[in-house]
């Protein structure tokens, strides 16, 4: 698709596209080569009470759409990502960076989740369970909530969004989405879409906008029941804070500090397959990534060769073109906290195998691009391997056996994902079993989440829900326990009686 440069976008409010209230605007800008995306109305917190009050209008009528009706919804709109697919991929290449295969994937997992959800209008499992009293009937059964305000990151642009909004909208909530800054086109084309696909004016409505203005507004609204967000751990705490007067229901998905574990017995040349499609990619700017590659002694010398030479073939470019192998990160604060860490890693003794430098020249300098970086002699409690560096980065951290593999992986604060290579079946188990985090991949990298089954994290990753599966619907659904009785009489539950039990 041609870029866009200097087109103007607007908020999208109770069915119609609207300004800012104050009219100021702001810039989408490709980090590959400098590009202009488009022009986006810079909102203020008088816009998010327009689209909260639309979606609580909208909320009274849309709860009452039976919910197989909700996901026929939901259907339409996977069938119109699959039509508009190409388009995606390339907006997502030049808006936010990624080469095109995994641009496809984003787009994909989107698709697959519509489907999924789509299929859940159809299910939404309750429960009915026997009562302890003759003539009456159990049964519990899942609510709509009311208002989400959804807030997601740059680096998944169409797949977040649809993980958080699409569960939301099955089970009958209404939502105001505020996407990141760096993409906004991405969330405004997966909102057109959504309407197109035939929702009703109010049930979706986004706000372009800062976390300042517009994420806090969305968190202490009074109107907004759900807040979930992507994002780091200091933003999660800040929203759970300035929710929790109003006892909002806040899901939060945030940081991670992921390890690969390679034991002596590891198939080498499937493990650093893993290990370079983990760490770097995406550029490194995922959530999943592998920043740190636990290594037992004996496999050590062999594995950081092959990573080292591996990592020198991979070639820096424009997400669009096909022989990419890693593009751009996201912007230039983005590129100077990653080479920070280089010099951090530096100043604490490991030893840099390879990268560690911004790359210029061959049209990279308009750009923000940073060589594929592998740390050795890495300690395990070093600050590149305690922190999320959110780039191209691995660390290798050398260990005797497979229980210090274990006790490194778990050192840290976060726990969202986490691997193991080994042809040991009780050390695969004792790994699934050890492991503290919300996912665990055996002979696997650490990213490739499924949309069917739940994906989240353990300690500081995130506040102890999750997205996907089944386990989505429990963030945007209130239960309810119902209570019929056909005996024609007062029965007390939980009351002695004399009344003999039944023979």
């Amino acid at each position: 698709m041609a870029l866009t440069g200097t087109k103007r976008f607007q908020n999208y409010i109770g069915g119609e596209w609207v300004d800012a209230i104050g009219g100021d605007t702001f810039e989408s800008v490709s980090p590959a080569n400098g590009d202009t995306i488009g022009i986006f109305p810079k909102s203020g917190p008088g816009d998010v009470d327009r689209a909260v009050e639309a979606a609580r209008a909208a909320f009274e009528e849309w709860r009452l759409v039976p919910a197989p009706k909700r996901g026929e919804v939901l259907f339409r709109f996977g069938q119109l990502l699959i039509e508009h697919k190409d388009d995606l991929v390339d907006l997502m290449t030049r808006e936010m960076g990624k080469v095109k295969a995994e641009a496809g994937g984003d787009v994909q997992e989107a698709i697959d989740m519509s489907y999924y959800m789509a299929g859940e209008g159809r299910r939404l499992f309750g429960q009915t369970t026997p009562s302890e009293l003759r003539d009456k009937f159990n049964m519990s059964v899942r609510m709509p909530i009311g208002v989400v305000g959804a807030i997601t990151p740059w680096n998944f642009p169409i797949a977040i969004p649809s993980w958080k909004m699409l569960p939301a909208l099955v089970c009958g909530n209404t939502v105001v989405f505020k996407p990141a800054t760096d993409t906004p086109l991405l969330g405004e084309r997966f909102v057109e879409l959504l309407d197109e696909a035939g929702l009703p004016k109010g049930v979706v409505n986004i706000v372009h906008g800062g976390g300042g203005a517009v994420g806090d507004r969305l968190v202490r609204h009074p109107d907004v029941r759900v807040i979930t967000l992507t994002g780091s751990r200091e933003t999660g705490v800040e929203v759970m804070r300035n929710a929790a007067d109003a006892l909002k229901h806040v899901h939060l998905e945030l940081g991670g500090k992921n390890a690969i574990i390679v034991l002596d017995d590891a198939d080498l040349e499937l493990a650093a397959d893993g290990i370079l499609w983990s760490a770097f990619g995406t550029s490194g700017q995922r959530c999943t990534a592998a920043s740190r590659v636990i290594v037992q002694e004996g496999a050590y010398e062999a594995l950081q060769s092959r990573l080292v030479a591996a990592a020198e073939k991979m070639r820096l470019g424009y997400g669009w073109e096909d022989d990419t192998d890693v593009g751009p990160v996201i912007n230039k604060a983005a590129l100077e906290k990653i080479h920070s860490y280089t010099e951090i890693g530096k100043g604490e003794g490991a030893r840099l195998l390879t990268g560690g430098e911004v790359a210029t020249g061959n049209g990279l300098s308009d750009g923000y691009y940073y060589r594929p970086t592998i740390f050795g002699d890495v300690a395990p409690g070093m600050r590149i391997a305690q922190e999320e560096i959110f780039g191209p980065t691995t660390a290798l951290i050398r260990v005797r056996d497979f229980d210090e593999a274990i006790r490194v992986s778990n050192g840290i604060k976060y726990g969202l994902s986490s691997s193991i290579f080994t042809r040991d079946v009780n050390k695969a188990f004792r790994a699934m079993r050890d492991l503290q985090a919300g996912i665990t991949y055996i002979n696997a990298g650490t990213i490739g989440a499924e949309v069917h089954l739940p994906f989240g994290g353990t300690k500081d990753t995130g506040n102890g829900h999750r997205e996907a599966g089944q386990a989505a619907l429990d963030v945007f659904t209130e239960w309810k326990s119902i209570y019929v009785d056909y005996s024609g009489r007062l029965q007390r539950a939980q009351i002695d009686t004399e009344e003999s039990p039944a023979p």
